[in-house]
C-alpha cells in the first residue's frame, strides 16, 4: 500500500493549529498512501479531532501544509476540501435529523460527478441496512443506524480519503462490526483511503493497517506490526500515548 514507489494521498508537513492563542497541534506530519486505513490512538486533549478538523478546513492552520494527491489544500473552505476528494465524518455524526434517509445520501450526492441514481445504488449495495429506512427521518434512527447514515452520507461524494472521528461513540457492538466490514470493503473496492480517530482498541485494529500514536499535539510513534492484533499490546501504547 505504502510502496516506496507510491506517492502519498495526503501528505501532512508540520501542521500547526489550534482554538485562539491555545495552539493545540504542534508541527504535526504524517502521510496516508492511496487505499491505506490509518488509525490515530491518543489520549483526550491530545488533538486527535483538531487534527481532523484542520484537515477538513473546519479549522484554520496556524503553519504547515495539507496536499492532497500533491495539491495543497492548506487554507481551503471545508466545501472545497470536500469536492477535492476529502471526507469527513465527525464527532457526533451531524446528520440532518428533520430529513429522510433518503434526502440525507442526497444531499452527500451533491458532491459526486456521478448521476445520482449511480451514486445512490451504490451506496445502498455497500449500506444494505438503509434500504428499509429510506422514508424514515434521520433523528427517528438508533445511534449506530445514524453513524452508517453518516458514513453512507459522506461516502456518496465519491471521495477519495475518509476523515472519521470517534465512529464507534455510542454504538452497539454488532454495529461497530458492520461498520468496520463496510469499511475494509469500501477500501478495497474504491480503494478509499481511511484516517481514523477512535478509543475503541478492537475496532481500531480491526479497521487499520497502521496505528500512530499522538502525544501533546504531535505524532510521536507508529505501533509496531506485531502488536496491532495484540489488543494487551495495543492497550499498553494506548496508556503510554
Amino acid at each position: 500500500m505504502n510502496a516506496s514507489n507510491t506517492s502519498p494521498l495526503l501528505d501532512v508537513k508540520d501542521l500547526r493549529s489550534g482554538y485562539g492563542r491555545i495552539p493545540i497541534l504542534q508541527g504535526l506530519s504524517l502521510s496516508v498512501f492511496p487505499g491505506e486505513r490509518v488509525g490515530i490512538l491518543g489520549h483526550n486533549g491530545m488533538g486527535k479531532s483538531t487534527l481532523l478538523r484542520t484537515i477538513s478546513g473546519h479549522l484554520p492552520t496556524t503553519g504547515g501544509n495539507v496536499s492532497l494527491d500533491g495539491r495543497s489544500v492548506t487554507g481551503s473552505s471545508p466545501t472545497a476540501i470536500a469536492r477535492a476528494g476529502i471526507g469527513y465524518v465527525p464527532q457526533g455524526r451531524e446528520i440532518f435529523s428533520a430529513l429522510t434517509v433518503l434526502d440525507n445520501l442526497r444531499v452527500g450526492c451533491r458532491l459526486s460527478k456521478r448521476p445520482e441514481s449511480d451514486v445512490l445504488a451504490d451506496i445502498l449495495e455497500l449500506f444494505p441496512r438503509l434500504k428499509a429506512y429510506l422514508d424514515r427521518r434521520g433523528g427517528a434512527l438508533s445511534g449506530g443506524e445514524q453513524q452508517l447514515l453518516a458514513l453512507a452520507r459522506c461516502l456518496c461524494g465519491d471521495p477519495r480519503l475518509v476523515l472519521l472521528d470517534e465512529p464507534t461513540e455510542g454504538i452497539q457492538p454488532s454495529i461497530i462490526e458492520e461498520i468496520a466490514d463496510t469499511l475494509k470493503v469500501a477500501a478495497l473496492s474504491r480503494g478509499l483511503a481511511i484516517l481514523l480517530v477512535e478509543q475503541n482498541l478492537g475496532f481500531i485494529a480491526a479497521v487499520s493497517e497502521r496505528v500512530l500514536i499522538l502525544q501533546r499535539g504531535e505524532i510521536t510513534r507508529a505501533v509496531p506490526q506485531e502488536a496491532m492484533h495484540d489488543i494487551e499490546r495495543l492497550e499498553a501504547f494506548a496508556e503510554l500515548a
